[in-house]
Order: structure tokens, then sequence, then C-alpha cells
């Protein structure tokens, strides 16, 4: 049997190579991993930290995804939606700040007025900042015709998670109805690179029911499928979703983490210029946990600058950080240096995969 060193030497992995990697328990082993991955990731993207700003503007959602605390059967949340003023104002925090693009995020919602709100925000934030910033939409599926109206009002980037690329768990994580379609998520994705914007996804490690050989051909699927960014960390749990019930039949929090860590590691050697997100979620298990993502092969990092007031209202999970203070990038930015990493502010910081993608078009 090869040995970890001997396989993070091949030029290529496969799908055994992966299931192996990610089944590491040596501490030992671990490292060598992160250390292959880190390499890869100073290589091909640098040790580069690119900086986005979240703006988490409503927790209506009209999906009911077992996992998620603003589903839309939870009634202990206060539903919110920010007014598109106190959207402005947190646009011009961020660049004041010298953030070069913002995540616009909420929940699930697709009324022909909704669409139109979103036209009006876009257009509006781009007349403001000059130069440009990048815009970043994470509001669920829409339809082509909405994608590309966005697109057109200068939407460049757009995050859909598709949380699993196994259709089975999908269907076991989601209501069985016409709402929350595993076929039609991939269609959305699809859609998205299409119309070109800059495509990100995501899963979540360590759901009920997951096996590794699923988190393997989630890797695939990502580098299959051409994806520029992805979003991935630890499942953790919400206590008012129908998911809490299997709190205890879950890998441990730590395990968890160390598995989330690995995920990223063999993503940035798999597809080393793509952009890689160090989630939240990392944080909660572990204090260290971005920095632990950056030094694993991970480049971005989004910055929360939704008002504080309404944080205890987007949890999609118990205990997110952040929920209590805010999170300022010159904090950051001193925390990052001791890791040697550093937050570029004077670029785009666009997936190296999407441009040469489209070079390539």
């Amino acid at each position: 049997m090869m040995t970890v060193d001997e396989i993070l030497d091949k030029p290529k992995l496969s799908r055994e190579d992966i299931i192996r990697l990610l089944s590491i328990s040596d501490d030992k082993e671990q490292k060598a991993l992160i250390r292959k991955a880190y390499a890869v990731k100073i290589k091909t993207v640098g040790q580069k930290v690119y900086l986005r700003g979240l703006i988490e503007f409503s927790n209506l959602c009209r999906k009911n995804c077992f996992y998620c605390g603003i589903r839309s059967e939870n009634h202990k949340i206060n539903r919110y939606s920010l007014s598109e003023d106190e959207i402005y104002r947190i646009t011009t925090y961020a660049i004041q700040h010298h953030f070069t693009g913002i995540v616009l995020q909420s929940g699930e919602q697709n009324s022909p007025a909704f669409a139109k709100q979103i036209t009006s925000l876009i257009t509006h934030i781009k007349k403001m900042t000059n130069p440009s910033l990048r815009i970043t939409m994470s509001v669920g599926e829409q339809s082509y015709e909405t994608y590309q109206e966005w697109f057109d009002s200068g939407v460049e980037r757009y995050l859909l998670r598709i949380e699993t690329s196994n259709e089975n768990l999908y269907n076991k994580i989601h209501p069985d109805n016409a709402v929350h379609s595993f076929q039609n998520r991939l269609q959305c994705l699809e859609n998205l690179q299409k119309i070109g914007f800059q495509t990100g996804t995501g899963i979540m490690i360590g759901l009920p029911f997951q096996t590794i050989n699923d988190l393997a051909d989630d890797l695939l699927f990502f580098k299959n499928r051409n994806i520029d960014m992805i979003g991935m960390g630890p499942y953790l749990v919400h206590s008012d979703t129908p998911f809490a019930r299997f709190s205890a039949s879950l890998l441990p929090p730590e395990e968890r983490f160390q598995l989330s860590l690995r995920m990223i590691a063999l993503l940035r050697i798999l597809m080393p210029d793509i952009n890689i997100v160090a989630t939240t979620a990392l944080q909660t298990i572990n204090p260290a946990g971005r920095a632990s993502g950056l030094l694993a092969g991970a480049n971005v990092l989004m910055l929360n600058l939704t008002p504080i007031t309404y944080h205890d209202n987007y949890l999609l999970y118990d205990n997110k950080p952040g929920s209590k203070e805010e999170e300022l990038p010159d904090e950051f930015d001193r925390k990052l240096q001791q890791i040697g990493e550093k937050i570029v502010y004077n670029d785009y910081g666009d997936s190296i995969h999407f441009t040469k993608r489209n070079s390539h078009g």
C-alpha cells in the first residue's frame, strides 16, 4: 500500500487516492497533506488573502431545508430585510475600508419584485463605486432570465452551494417537493456558467448520512464542473431544525474540523488556481479556524458587514462567530501577517481559473 507521501507525489490523484487522503487519522500524515497543499497554493495563487464584505440583507426564505436555521418553517426567528439605504451605507463602509468586493446574500426569494429590487440595488451600487466593486450574489435558484438580467446589471460572481453532489443525500437533507430539486440546482449552476459569471458552489462536511466516498465525489464534481470558487466548511447543527435530532450521531466537532481542512487541502491540490473561502464555520469549532483554513490552501475571507442588530436573525447554525461583535479588517490583517499571509487590498482577487477559462473561450 502506498504511503501518503507517495500518493502526494503522484502527478494526478485517482478517486481511490482522494478517499485514502480524506481518511487520514495520523497527525503526521495530515501535516504532510496540508504542507503539500500550501506549497501548491504559494506556487499558484501566492500567500495572498482576498477580502469580501458579506452583507446578509434578508433572512426571508422560501426553502425549508432540514439543516438550516432560516428555513421557512422556523418560526422562532424574527424575519428582516435591510432597506436599500442600509445596504448603501454598508457598501460605503466597505469602500472606505478598501474592500474590492461585496457579497450580497439572503434567503431564497424569487418573485418578479425581488428580481427587480436586486437589479435596482446592483445598478445603484455600480454607480456609487469608482472603481466599481466586484459584486457576488448568493440568493439561491433563479430563472435564466433573472440571472442574465443581474449579470447585465453588473454582477460578476454568483455563489450557489450544491450542499452535496450525491442526489440521494441531497434528497435526504431537503423536503421532497418541487421547490427542492437537485436537478434544478444543477441546471442553475450550468446557467450561471453559460451566462459568464465567476461561478461558485460548495458543500457541508460531516452531514448526517454522508460518507467519505460522498466527499471524494464532491471534490471530483467541482473539478469536472470547472467551478471557479468554492466555499465549504463543517456541518454545524442549528437546534431549531429537524436535523438537530441527529446531533449525537455526527462526527465529533474536532474530527469534522480536521476533515474540513483535508477537504480544503485536497481541493487546492486538485484545482490549484481556484478561489477557496476559509469559512466562518471553521471558526465556530476552532478559534484559529479561518487561519487554519488559509494554511490548508484557502485564499479568500468573507468578513460580515451586516449590522450587529441583525446577526442573531441570520444564524444558519448555532454559535456563529461574530454575531456579537463587529469584524474589523485591520485585526484580521495583523493576525494573518503572523502566519505569513497578507490581505491584498488593491486587487479584485478574481479566480485565476475563471480568467484562464475565459481567455481560452
